[in-house]
């Protein structure tokens, strides 16, 4: 009986061929069928779930985010709509903020998300603010305060301590979140604003009260951060490494989850950041993309759902509009790299693996039915394979076939193989000790960078430290120099552990550098008076000038500072120095110099930023002393000229009776002669008579300007308030000054609108000042023109403007600076020098600020003059008040 007969006749189409060709076509095939199907099925079901991960991610996150969102921003509703309640119920007057107070500082309490509530009606304003953790600030402004806002502080037992900050005449209707109520008529959100105070962004939502009749009663706010929106983003985790940001349809970054602020500080002071100019590489790339496709963020009015390629690398966003705020239309950003989803493309992964072995283990059953074939040459390869694994067993595993020739062949190969196989198993155990060895060689040098970093923290513990006490000593913000350098210099040295720490400044000619103080660590001298000229250090100065900031670790070698090696370097021993320069106004003014001997030293970037510090408060010393000498001065120069003053009136004074009498006396004497009193007079002699009196009215109008001006001057003017009609006013001005423009055929009229209320002024001298400008404007006006007073209250009613308005010659801009200082008079080619002192304009000033307004002229050549009186303006209900 044949014992191949049950082998089947599929082996029979194999006889004649090699072996080895059968097997590895049967294997090809086989691994090829299983890989490549697996592979085929793994890739699209992995991009599937990729895609369907990230879009459920993304939006949930959008989602989760709008939730947080309008959570925040409810916040300040539920603030305004709970202080309306009240109002509604009449537990709160907003006529009486007094009872506001203790209310506003334990609703602050309650709501830790608010920054500051506010309260304010048409004269008062209340807020509470938060200071710090246990105390608050109390702003108000009311009739207790002069309508002044002073500024409290409020500990956590209520009690009030004043600061020094007043805010005279504070008018608390000018404030953003007050316009805002106001304009919308109901609740209403800010725009994003940033505060003078701090680096920071703000929001305020606003509620306008109305009483039963629809009248503002006042206006109730809140004050939010919008770091807090910051701190919810940073709290949602987008995968691995996804990001969420905020913006306003302007493209303006609102808030991100990463560490980025939205903002820049430019000269101290907070710029908006737009997100396309964002730090942060996926912000940036996100907003670009969004700014290209859709060209302006307006467009955005719905959920979308984008992907793009960052760096050859698929990200996935989800732009989401935030609606139902007023006033808070922002778009919701999510972007989540592809690269993040991998975990899924690792199951893909073990999906293609589990077919691959299903592919291995159909090969074996093709190989045991192969095996068949051959029987004994395989078992004999099964047991050699089976010892070969063992590679603790120390006798070689040998094959010998006999029989077929491809596996004659194949079992001498295998022989060898094993051999090779034992050799690299021995190198492998060799190379895992070394690797073994390199692991704890770098624990140990990760070990030593842990301990640095926390030496540096350490220091720069130190550093602040040091830096707060300068910065509070009394010797700083008194501009004392000589304590305050010898503080500064000891504290760093001590701090930089150096040597020697000096200041050095210029002198007046800026030709050398002298030591203001010198401070060496080791006997804790200080010392001063050493001078440098700066002719012999111009590579140093220069370098210093450039750099600002210079950081030698070895003196010997650097060459900006060779020319410093043979007259200071050397003879002390310096052998590693760090210096910087000083500024003030925009100027350097000079040097800070911190030296090390005998051990060099390597500058950390933590030490050059701690003597950049040290530079501006040694900076601001040298700015609070020179501001002390200017005050110092500008007190002698303000006495010097009490002084003069005081003289200056008391000479007028006492020449008054030696020019009025004589002065009376020839006027009196020029009119007795013009009546004939003593004997009748020629022609000639009658026009030199009135040329006499007219020059002696002259001298004595000029002595009585001159003398009215010093009492004004002097503060001798009391002025007598009375209530004074408006229209009155201005027909008695236009009165009195009816035949100058009679003369010239000026027409004069007055533009009162009817029925205005009095005003408090000293008649009299109010009306002076009306016939003053009204002499002026008929003096250069040309005969047939017009001369006119409008008067037009502002829309508050708080202030009245009086305006006299003529078509005269009128005159430049530029001369218009000169109309108010004393004895000046403007001249132009069609305007030349009037007769006059030049100091009616001036009086006119003087006696309009004295009623606390103001004068404004404006004029255009050729074309006439405009001269506006502003004065505060009560309607009489108010005058007893």
């Amino acid at each position: 009986m044949n014992k191949n007969t049950g082998q089947g006749s599929v082996f029979s189409l194999f006889q004649g061929v090699h072996l080895s060709r059968i097997l590895v076509a049967l294997f090809l095939l086989q691994i090829w069928l299983a890989v490549g199907l697996t592979a085929y099925l793994s890739i699209g079901n992995g991009q599937k779930a990729v895609n369907e991960v990230a879009n459920e991610l993304r939006h949930e996150v959008a989602n989760r985010v709008e939730q947080n969102l309008q959570t925040y921003l409810a916040t300040p509703r539920q603030v305004l709509r709970s202080n309306q309640n009240l109002i509604n119920m009449g537990l709160l007057k907003i006529e009486n903020l007094a009872s506001w107070e203790s209310y506003l500082i334990e609703q602050l309490k309650i709501f830790p998300d608010a920054l500051a509530i506010t309260a304010n009606n048409e004269q008062e304003y209340l807020a509470v603010e938060k200071f710090n953790d246990r105390q608050s600030l109390l702003r108000k402004a009311d009739k207790s305060t002069g309508y002044d806002l002073y500024t409290y502080i409020i500990d956590s037992q209520g009690q009030r301590t004043q600061l020094p900050e007043v805010i005279k005449n504070y008018d608390a209707r000018s404030r953003p979140d007050y316009q805002t109520a106001v304009t919308a008529k109901k609740f209403s959100f800010s725009q994003i604003f940033t505060p003078r105070t701090e680096p920071t962004l703000l929001i305020s939502a606003s509620q306008p009260i109305y009483n039963s009749q629809g009248e503002l009663l006042g206006v109730n706010s809140t004050l939010n951060h919008i770091s807090q929106i910051g701190d919810l983003l940073q709290n949602i985790k987008v995968g691995k490494s996804g990001q969420i940001f905020i913006i306003e349809r302007s493209g303006l970054l609102v808030a991100s989850s990463t560490s980025e602020e939205p903002f820049r500080l430019q000269n101290g002071k907070p710029i908006r950041l737009a997100a396309s100019q964002s730090g942060d590489s996926l912000t940036q790339a996100t907003a670009k993309y969004l700014k290209t496709k859709f060209s302006n963020f307006d467009q955005i009015q719905s959920l979308q759902q984008l992907d793009f390629s960052l760096d050859g690398k698929r990200q996935f966003l989800e732009v989401k509009p935030l609606e139902g705020e007023p006033n808070v239309n922002w778009l919701i950003i999510v972007a989540v790299p592809e690269a993040d989803f991998m975990g899924q493309i690792n199951r893909n992964t073990q999906t293609t693996i589990f077919l691959c072995l299903g592919a291995l283990a159909l090969a074996i059953i093709l190989g045991i039915v192969t095996a068949r074939w051959v029987t004994v040459p395989i078992l004999h390869f099964s047991r050699a394979t089976k010892d070969l694994t063992d590679f603790t067993n120390s006798e070689d595993s040998v094959v010998k076939v006999q029989g077929i020739q491809e596996l004659e062949v194949l079992s001498g190969s295998f022989n060898e193989m094993a051999q090779d196989l034992r050799k690299t198993f021995a190198a492998l155990i060799s190379k895992n000790e070394d690797l073994e060895l390199q692991v704890k060689q770098r624990t140990q040098e990760l070990q030593q960078e842990i301990q640095e970093r926390i030496n540096n923290e350490q220091k720069l513990e130190k550093h602040h430290q040091v830096l707060a006490e300068l910065a509070n000593h009394k010797a700083v913000f008194e501009g004392n120099l000589e304590t305050a350098f010898k503080v500064i210099t000891e504290k760093a040295a001590n701090a930089l552990e150096v040597e020697r720490v000096s200041v050095w400044l210029f002198n007046s000619e800026r030709t050398k550098l002298q030591c203001i103080s010198l401070y060496e660590r080791s006997n804790q001298r200080h010392s001063a008076g050493l001078e440098h000229n700066l002719a012999d250090y111009l590579i140093y100065f220069k370098a210093l000038v450039v750099s600002r900031t210079i950081a030698v670790s070895d003196t010997r070698t650097d060459p900006r500072v060779q020319e410093l090696w043979d007259k200071l370097l050397e003879p002390n021993n310096i052998v590693s120095l760090l210096d910087t320069s000083l500024w003030v106004g925009g100027k350097m003014v000079g040097t800070v110099l911190y030296e090390q001997v005998d051990i060099p030293q390597k500058w950390e970037l933590s030490e050059q930023n701690f003597i950049s510090s040290i530079a501006e408060i040694v900076a601001l010393t040298l700015e609070v002393c020179d501001r002390k000498r200017a005050e110092s001065a500008l007190r002698q120069a303000k006495e010097a000229a009490d002084v003069a003053n005081r003289a200056k009136s008391t000479f007028l004074g006492n020449i008054n009776h030696d020019l009025r009498n004589p002065l009376s006396s020839i006027l009196g004497i020029t009119e007795a002669l013009k009546e004939q009193v003593y004997g009748p007079v020629s022609e000639e002699q009658r026009q030199s008579l009135n040329m006499l009196e007219s020059s002696g009215k002259n001298l004595l109008e000029l002595i009585n300007q001159i003398l009215d001006f010093t009492d004004t001057e002097s503060s001798k003017i009391e002025l007598q308030l009375a209530a004074t009609s408006i229209q009155g006013l201005s027909d008695s001005s236009l009165s009195f000054v009816k035949h100058l423009a009679f003369q010239k055929n000026i027409r004069l009229r007055v533009e009162v609108p009817e029925e205005l209320e009095p005003i408090q002024v000293d008649e009299p001298r109010i009306r002076q000042v009306f016939i003053n400008l009204l002499t002026n404007a008929i003096k250069f006006t040309k005969e047939g023109g017009e001369v006119w007073i409008e008067v037009q209250p502002s829309s508050t009613n708080e202030y009245i403007f009086f305006s006299v308005v003529d078509t005269g010659i009128g005159m430049l801009s530029d001369d218009l600076f000169k109309l108010f200082q004393p004895f000046v008079q403007v001249e132009t080619a069609s305007n030349p020098r009037s007769p006059g002192t030049g100091l009616g304009l001036v009086m006119v000033q003087k006696i309009v600020e004295l009623h606390g307004g103001t004068v404004h002229a404006e004029s255009q050549l050729g074309k006439g003059s405009r001269f506006t009186v502003k004065l505060p303006w009560k309607k009489a209900g108010e005058w007893g008040s």
